[in-house]
């Protein structure tokens, strides 16, 4: 199968660090399928999704991912250029979601239309379809500090995939949630999944990681172990019915 992203001899020095935070990772990802990323901290799994998502530019190494308009060389883009990348193809959700607490959350979604030109009555009419399939319809209007964090996590999923993004990046999205809350979250990365996105995250939790279709774990900076299953594994509610 043809790889939605592909890194080869990925490498990251920072400043004053001893050792690389990534060490010559070679890495595929295939379009449809789900991918956590472990490993201790400082093991290089952040810095590894930052540079796979174009937020960090490596020291060395190669990060190719198949857009909509032909392969892309993610590394050797500019700011503007990989900046315009993670605006149209990319989609984000991070730990605690990154939502600008001065929007509804409605206008947290509709945001990641209007910066592509979407016009705002466009823009916001599409938020809500998102919102109102997330579970969230009747919140339109609530600011973040009115809404629970799974709650919270349900708009960040919303705008990551209100784009038509085919490739959502999840930074530990479920590390500060219960246990019940990060099943309902998980369960939404992956119907995304199943629906023809592609989902890299990246987690402390085994129970996550059972539940994507393929595990990668990181040591500093390497890859050591690289698992796929056949399907991921059924969640508590999906067990239950």
């Amino acid at each position: 199968m043809t790889s939605l992203l592909r890194a080869r001899g990925l490498t990251m020095h920072y400043p004053g660090g001893a050792a690389p935070a990534l060490d010559a990772v070679d890495l595929d990802i295939a379009p449809g399928t789900s991918v956590a990323i472990m490993g201790a901290s400082g093991s290089g799994k952040t810095t590894l999704l930052h540079c796979l998502a174009g937020i960090l530019r490596p020291t060395a190494g190669s990060v190719t991912f198949a857009s909509g308009a032909g392969p892309v060389e993610v590394a050797s883009l500019d700011d503007d250029g990989r900046a315009r990348l993670r605006r149209e193809e990319l989609g984000f959700v991070f730990q605690q979601g990154l939502l600008l607490n001065e929007l509804t959350a409605l206008e947290n979604v509709a945001v990641a239309r209007m910066l592509a030109g979407v016009p705002r009555a466009q823009a916001e009419t599409e938020a809500g379809q998102w919102l109102v399939h997330l579970g969230l319809g009747g919140m339109e209007q609530r600011r973040l500090g009115e809404l629970s964090g799974g709650q919270a996590q349900r708009v960040a999923i919303a705008r990551a995939q209100v784009t038509g993004a085919r490739l959502i990046f999840a930074d530990e999205p479920t590390g500060a949630l219960d246990s019940a809350t990060s099943v309902e979250v998980l369960d939404l990365l992956l119907a995304a999944v199943v629906a023809g996105r592609t989902l890299v995250v990246v987690t402390h939790d085994a129970d996550v990681a059972r539940r994507c279709g393929r595990t990668v774990v990181l040591r500093d900076g390497r890859v050591v172990s690289d698992t796929a299953r056949v399907a991921p594994a059924a969640s508590v509610q999906e067990a239950a019915r």
